[in-house]
């Protein structure tokens, strides 16, 4: 990271983000974004703290920076946490397994995270009927705050991680039709990520159950119709997540 850079522009948890090797990446908004909200959520609420340069901090600013590459780089040769020859992503075991290149196709960012084999009429959160930017803007509207992100076990280091994560956040705007209810929703889960001898990525494994999440973003009580989607034209809301 470039040392010339203040405190401000820096990010504790995630690399690159900024410096001389970022300066013609392409941003889904245009520049890098800014974590400092979610950074905070992240330290007042997380169960964990790591020692320095110890295996379970390196993980846990690893799957961070993988996040943030996910969520907000355009062009996959700006992608620097994974070597993108082969890279593949599956989630909990079922036939969804897809490249760099078709996780586009699936909605990106949460979207691809939400997939499911259950019936439609089942799903509550329907991915097959959500887009990119539709899905961003539900949950980044539903956890203003951001949905942090922690690692609270490792079981096995490189070449083979094996760790336990906690997501969490705060509902504080609707969600799908459903009123915020100020609460904390959590989701646990298990991920394995196989890794090169330069701590590149080549494939990622997730198992949770998303109905945890969808659970504590449904409870709260059905809205007027149009009330949620007035919310997620907020321009306000668009650099958060």
């Amino acid at each position: 990271m470039d040392s010339s850079l203040t405190d401000q522009q820096q990010d504790k948890y995630r690399s690159y983000l900024h410096g001389e090797g970022e300066k013609n990446t392409n941003w889904k908004l245009g520049a890098p974004p800014n974590y400092d909200t979610v950074n905070k959520l992240f330290e007042e609420g997380r169960t964990k703290i790591w020692p320095p340069a110890s295996l379970e901090e390196k993980v846990q600013n690893l799957v961070k920076t993988w996040e943030m590459e996910m969520f907000n780089k355009i062009s996959f040769p700006d992608y620097k946490s994974v070597k993108l020859q082969n890279f593949t992503v599956s989630v909990n075991a079922i036939t969804i397994s897809f490249r760099l290149d078709l996780s586009r196709k699936l909605g990106g960012g949460y979207n691809s995270f939400m997939q499911t084999t259950l019936p439609e009429n089942l799903r509550g959160y329907n991915p097959a009927q959500e887009t990119e930017h539709s899905s961003h803007l539900a949950f980044t509207t539903a956890f203003p705050r951001g949905f942090a992100l922690e690692v609270i076990q490792v079981y096995s280091g490189p070449p083979r991680i094996v760790y336990k994560f906690r997501h969490w956040g705060y509902m504080e705007g609707p969600f799908k039709g459903h009123a915020p209810t100020g609460e904390l929703v959590q989701l646990y889960g298990i991920s394995i990520f196989e890794v090169d001898d330069e701590m590149k990525i080549l494939k990622v494994e997730f198992f949770f159950d998303r109905g945890e999440l969808l659970g504590g973003l449904m409870k709260g009580e059905k809205l007027a119709s149009g009330t949620d989607q007035a919310a997620l034209s907020c321009p306000f809301l668009r650099n958060t997540g």
